[in-house]
């Protein structure tokens, strides 16, 4: 971009800083929890209606629909000038917030900052996100074609969505998830995450009166236990820990069945291969007793790939024309974007809001960093819309 064009461009996203205010006040007063479907409804209607007015009318719109879970919707935007280049955006419109949380905390402002439910994660990215589009068009910018994805279940695991996530993103080009910022970084690896279950079950007698007798659940569960734990390796960036333990009936009674929740965090594909042979040789160490795991994992892992790494370089290239610094970071926390970068795609997550306080009740952004963030994004389609032999 010229300087002519970056002066133009942030003129342009500052006479919109007021709309871009009451657009968020507007989304975000919008409750959308993952679990209510009609809510999840509404808050789908709003966001098209207002794409509609701030972007205009997407060419092809295509609709994924789950019974239970909130649709899953893909607008298409061609490049206006003709690029033949393709982005994928990630918007997921879920919040971790239940109907009523607005009633006791409402969206507020108080100088740079707005808080309230969903504004950092990630409401203010799809706001971004349009405001961007609109101002970069308006302009006569370079942009290339937006594959625009929203879906309503990225916070419960995206179960419903991960088909059509896979099916848009290996159209080609690269991946923008606009989950909100790290601390100002964007991400360029996430953990994968794994979700088990494991069951013991074992003889139930009583405990005094016949000590040696049976097979107790609780103390299978025990050991293994320890044994997961012990299987982490904090350096390697794998974490299991057993989150949840159920088991036992009464005191006198040796227990007859025990349950725990295990949560898992790698950074690998060889680290998902470890733990999953962990998870496989689980044995009961009394004979009588019996183990039984479930579950698996719910995201791969997102590393930093030579294609992420490029774009990453791109987009710092971007940031620094723009005047700031664009740091990178890797983060323990799972998104969309997982799925995008074990098909390998170039990924970059975290282009949203600033702020922080992601599902706390002090969650905020700073309405100077959505300015910042737009400004960006805009300058960063202008990159991305001439293509690159890496891409």
């Amino acid at each position: 971009m010229t300087d002519l064009d970056i002066t133009a461009l942030r003129e342009r996203i500052e006479q919109r800083r007021e709309a871009m205010v009451a657009d968020l006040v507007s989304y975000a007063s919008l409750e959308t929890p993952s679990d209510d479907v009609d809510l999840l409804a509404r808050g789908l209607e709003w966001i098209e209606h207002w794409l509609g007015r701030t972007v205009g009318p997407p060419a092809e719109r295509r609709v994924h629909v789950v019974e239970g879970f909130g649709d899953t919707v893909t607008l298409e935007y061609p490049s206006p000038g003709g690029s033949t280049e393709w982005v994928s955006a990630l918007c997921h419109y879920d919040t971790v917030w239940s109907e009523g949380t607005l009633a006791e905390w409402p969206v507020t402002i108080d100088g740079d900052h707005m808080t309230g439910p969903g504004v950092f994660d990630m409401k203010s990215g799809l706001i971004q996100l349009g405001h961007a589009m609109a101002a970069s068009d308006a302009l006569g910018l370079p942009r290339p074609g937006v594959r625009l994805l929203l879906n309503g279940d990225e916070e419960i695991g995206s179960l419903a969505s991960r088909p059509a996530i896979e099916a848009e993103v290996s159209r080609g080009g690269a991946v923008l998830v606009f989950e909100s910022a790290a601390e100002g970084a964007v991400k360029t690896a996430r953990k994968g995450v794994g979700i088990f279950e494991v069951e013991t079950f074992g003889v139930e007698v009583h405990a005094g009166l016949h000590p040696r007798s049976g097979a107790s659940a609780v103390d299978e569960m025990a050991r293994i236990i320890l044994q997961l734990h012990g299987a982490a390796d904090i350096d390697a960036g794998t974490s299991l820990n057993v989150g949840i333990v159920q088991g036992g009936t009464r005191t006198n009674v040796r227990a007859g069945h025990a349950r725990a929740s295990v949560d898992v965090r790698v950074t690998s594909a060889d680290e998902v291969a470890r733990v999953e042979a962990v998870f496989a040789a689980l044995a009961p160490h009394d004979p009588l007793a019996r183990v039984e795991v479930t579950g698996g994992w719910n995201r791969p892992p997102m590393e930093r790939t030579e294609a992420t790494a490029a774009l990453y370089g791109r987009a710092a290239a971007v940031a620094d024309s723009l005047g700031f610094e664009l740091r990178e970071v890797s983060v323990g926390g799972a998104s969309d974007g997982n799925f995008a970068a074990a098909l390998g795609c170039a990924v970059l997550d975290g282009v949203g809001g600033v702020g922080g306080g992601a599902h706390a009740r002090h969650e905020w952004i700073s309405l100077g960093g959505m300015v910042e963030r737009t400004e960006f994004v805009a300058a960063l389609f202008v990159e991305l819309a001439q293509g690159s032999p890496a891409a």
